[in-house]
């Protein structure tokens, strides 16, 4: 098992959530697999981790807090591109199913016959 002391290191939690919104943003498929693989390290490590190392996370993720509602909101925009470019592609090879809007992610806009 590896030592959890002083000699511990893991990327700072604000730097990491800001390269992926960078990444997220440039659309950097690579960069986003090495940071989230990272993460994957930190939370497997973490397991382990003693008290001093889970403090010091505790305080970095609320020093990160910021940065990670950012990501966030990157990310429900990238997932709602997803879908508008999913049905866009599905309009074009005439597989779109005509349904509810809403099932397909879009927001309600009135009753739908045409008195908003």
């Amino acid at each position: 098992m590896q030592d959890f002391g002083a000699s511990w290191e893991h990327p700072k939690l604000k730097k990491l959530v800001g390269e992926a919104s960078q990444a997220l943003a440039r659309l950097d498929a690579e960069r986003l697999e090495e940071l989230a693989q990272s993460c994957r390290a930190l939370n497997r490590d973490l397991a382990g981790a003693g008290a001093t190392v889970r403090a010091a996370l505790a305080l970095e993720a609320r020093e990160a807090a910021g940065d990670m509602a950012v990501l966030s909101r990157v990310l429900d925009a990238t997932r709602a591109n997803l879908r508008v470019m999913n049905r866009l592609r599905a309009l074009r090879t005439g597989r779109f199913e005509y349904s509810e809007p809403h099932e397909q992610g879009w927001p309600r806009t009135g009753s739908g016959h045409g008195d908003n």
